[in-house]
């Protein structure tokens, strides 16, 4: 497994309560990364979210505070809500882990890694705003 990004930003809220904001992650979920789509093979914590044919594994570890996304190939992320002076950091990362055929992977990826900055900065900025306090991306 091979990090390709990690991003952060802060928002100015307890760790606990991010993190009950951001992994209420399931379809029609609070969480500004709620899945859309159809769910299966329901776990509690763990489920599929199938959306125009494709699969997305999502597993929620509440005692990590943190939420990872697998996709069927080469996608895997993780968003976690760390402890921070000024409330929580909330940290994602994007991960290769195909097997082989790396030159695959930096040709598909270019997509999802060139919208991750983008959407995380909305998801810190909505977790501020449903929280009703600051929240920010860090450079």
């Amino acid at each position: 497994m091979t990090q390709l990004l990690e991003l952060r930003g802060v928002v100015e809220a307890s760790p606990d309560t991010v993190a009950g904001l951001l992994l209420d992650v399931r379809p029609g979920g609070r969480s500004p990364m709620a899945a859309r789509g159809e769910t299966e093979d329901d776990d509690g914590d763990r489920f599929v979210v199938v959306r125009d044919g494709s699969r997305l594994t999502v597993t929620v570890d509440r005692a990590a505070r943190e939420v990872a996304e697998q996709g069927e190939w080469w996608y895997r992320s993780t968003t976690t809500v760390e402890a921070d002076p000024r409330g929580s950091q909330v940290v994602h990362r994007v991960f290769n882990v195909a097997e082989g055929r790396g030159w695959a992977v930096r040709w598909v990826s270019r997509g999802p890694l060139n919208a991750a900055p983008r959407r995380f900065a909305e998801v810190v900025h909505q977790a501020g705003e449903e929280l009703g306090v600051a929240a920010w991306v860090l450079d």
